[in-house]
């Protein structure tokens, strides 16, 4: 079992920052994938960005040139740097990470663990 941990949500105004970390214990096999996801009320759950065992990263084109997927593999942590933030990027964020995984897509049924979430509301 793999236990998934999200922390650094919050309230912010638009244009402004938060950074979301994600820390990933248990039965880790690596090289392991790890992404962002979201979901806001009435709505499907969808990709931010997610990063492969290869080191590849994908964006959602919502974010692309605002947000920025880091991920440090010793410590198996991921974070997710957001900035001018927007009052659509409203909503509950998650992270996943999918063990033994080198190519992943920004697809929520690709992972298998999953966090608990952590809000992020932006106000205009």
């Amino acid at each position: 079992q793999v236990q998934v941990a999200e922390s650094g949500g919050g309230s912010v105004q638009s244009g402004g920052s938060l950074r979301l970390s994600c820390a990933a214990s248990g039965y880790i096999y690596s090289p392991i994938c790890m992404g962002w996801f979201r979901q806001a009320p009435g709505k499907e759950r969808e990709g931010v960005a997610v990063i492969g065992g290869d080191g590849t990263t994908t964006y959602a084109d919502s974010v692309k040139g605002r947000f920025t997927i880091s991920q440090d593999n010793a410590k198996n942590t991921l974070n997710l740097q957001m900035n001018n933030l927007k009052p659509e990027d409203t909503a509950m964020y998650y992270c996943a990470v999918e063990n033994n995984c080198w190519v992943i897509h920004n697809t929520p049924g690709d992972f298998g663990y999953w966090g608990q979430g952590t809000r992020v509301t932006v106000s205009s």
